[in-house]
């Protein structure tokens, strides 16, 4: 009992011991921690506080001439359009064109069966030497009344002189007739009246065509020039008249797909005489010379026209451009390294540049990227002082584990 007794009894002192020991300990580790640890930590802070400056980039505004384009979108339109018909009935024997050929005006397009007009033509021919003979013989005999003087009464002269001029009269006629199959004749013989492209065959070879075939022989289209209709708001009609009364005559830029790279230059060719009421726009025609034939009828494609060119504008890039609740401003960088929050007025944007009326001088600097974080009097930093700041960081960490190991 007294050796059971003797164990309870120590039971609480080892305990005691044990939980002395692990104060100790920790107390230990606080204090190692406290001073080894905050010479790091303080290191931490100090690259921390470095870190909250923050990082923008600038761009500097320049003084240029700068144009000024209204915007829109056009339709292509050939200058001249045509539907190649017969204009006599015939049998198609020949085609003259392969499609999509360019042809010149008056080239031999098709032709048609001659025959029926050449024997027309002869018939024609021959009724006018008919007549002619009469005429010749009527004239003779007018001759010889004339000779027997007063053996012949007057109603005889009379109605001799009266047949030649129905004869004359149908020698007029005859020739008529002869003009009129030649003309006839010369259409089976089917020319381009336009210079252009032609288009798909609408008919082939054995066919009998007529002037009243509604898809016609083959369709041409003149591709150089060519225009183009497009529509702008009629709050621009004013500046347009303006500007036209004042230049003459105003350059058109037909656009590609990325609207950056012009296609070709043409020039306003007319303002509409109405204003569309339903869309508030008025539409314009442009003509373009369309050598390289990048502009083809029926395709659409930007158009810009240049309206006038603002000599020596203040410009910056549209990043550094800030809009508040009532106002615009940028960000300037400043000699110090402080930004000055400016407001500006703002003449004219065309998605890359901005045109800056008052608030800006020629050669400041402006933030383009990075301004969300600033307000007036923020210290930042350029690109290439943080890339400066992390070399030499890197070249002294490098320099103090070769201290270490050595």
């Amino acid at each position: 009992m007294k050796f059971d007794e003797l164990i309870s009894a120590n039971k609480p002192t080892r305990v005691v011991i044990f939980s002395v020991g692990t104060v100790a300990l920790l107390l230990l580790i606080a204090i190692c921690w406290a001073f080894f640890g905050n010479s790091g930590e303080s290191g931490k802070v100090g690259k921390s506080k470095q870190a909250k400056v923050p990082v923008v980039t600038v761009a500097k505004a320049t003084r240029k001439d700068v144009p000024v384009y209204l915007n829109g979108l056009g339709t292509v339109q050939a200058y001249n359009t045509v539907t190649i018909h017969s204009q006599v009935d015939g049998q198609l024997i020949e085609i003259l064109f392969k499609e999509g050929q360019d042809v010149k005006k008056g080239d031999a397009l098709a032709k048609l069966d001659q025959r029926i007009y050449l024997a027309q033509l002869d018939q024609a021919m021959a009724n006018q030497a008919k007549d002619q003979a009469q005429l010749e013989n009527a004239e003779l005999d007018l001759k010889r009344y004339i000779k027997l003087g007063n053996t012949v009464s007057g109603q005889v002269l009379d109605t001799a002189r009266s047949t030649i001029r129905q004869l004359e009269a149908t020698i007029q006629s005859d020739q008529a007739a002869i003009d009129n199959v030649k003309t006839l004749l010369s259409y089976t013989t089917i020319a381009s009246p336009i210079d252009g492209r032609t288009g798909i065959r609408l008919v082939d070879v054995g066919n009998i065509v007529h002037p009243g075939d509604a898809n016609g022989i083959v369709v041409i289209t003149q591709l150089s020039p060519i225009s183009v209709i497009f529509s702008l708001p009629q709050q621009n009609l004013q500046n347009i008249s303006s500007e036209i009364a004042t230049q003459g005559q105003l350059i058109v830029q037909a656009m590609g797909s990325d609207n950056s790279t012009v296609i070709d230059n043409g020039v306003l060719e007319l303002v509409d005489n109405q204003i569309d009421q339903s869309t508030g726009t008025v539409k314009l025609k442009a003509t373009f010379p369309n050598e390289k034939h990048f502009l083809w009828p029926g395709g659409f494609t930007n158009v810009r026209l240049l309206l006038n060119v603002r000599h020596e504008s203040i410009v910056v890039p549209s990043s550094a451009l800030q809009r508040g609740p009532q106002t615009t401003y940028v960000f300037v960088l400043k000699p110090d390294m402080t930004v000055e929050m400016r407001n500006v007025r703002m003449a004219l944007e065309d998605g890359k540049e901005v045109v800056i009326e008052d608030g800006i001088s020629d050669g400041e600097m402006v933030i383009t990227d990075g301004a969300t974080k600033l307000a007036d009097g923020t210290k930042v930093r350029l690109p290439e002082d943080s890339q400066e700041e992390g070399n030499a960081r890197g070249d002294s960490e490098h320099q103090g584990m070769r201290g270490k190991k050595e």
